[in-house]
């Protein structure tokens, strides 16, 4: 499970900043998540549970997850596409050279505290 070590990761970044930024708490974290990740939201927010249970200052902070879907970009005539199940084809030309858009994020969005 390695969303475990990414979230720990999340945290030590969250420390930092909050350190550098001279807050007390943080009640509210937003983490974007890109759907080649392979990280799941479900057990990030888990691990987000288990981890801040330890760290006084982000006692209930609220863990708010936002999955970026698997986007990619037809190099032969520019049509931006899903893809589906890493299915890199595009629907306009069937050309199968495409660069990816989106889903690879993995990074805090914005957190909240006083």
């Amino acid at each position: 499970m390695h969303e475990v070590g990414l979230m720990q990761e999340m945290i030590e970044v969250l420390r930092r900043s909050v350190q550098e930024n001279g807050l007390e708490k943080v009640s509210r974290v937003r983490l974007v998540v890109g759907k080649m990740t392979a990280a799941l939201p479900q057990a990030l927010s888990f691990a987000f549970d288990v981890l801040s249970a330890e760290e006084p200052w982000l006692e209930g902070a609220e863990l708010e997850i936002e999955e970026r879907e698997l986007r990619a970009r037809c190099l032969s005539c520019g049509e931006e596409y899903a893809v589906p199940e890493y299915h890199f084809v595009c629907p306009r030309c069937d050309s199968r050279e495409s660069e990816i858009v989106s889903g690879r994020e993995l990074y805090i969005d914005f957190y909240e505290g006083s």
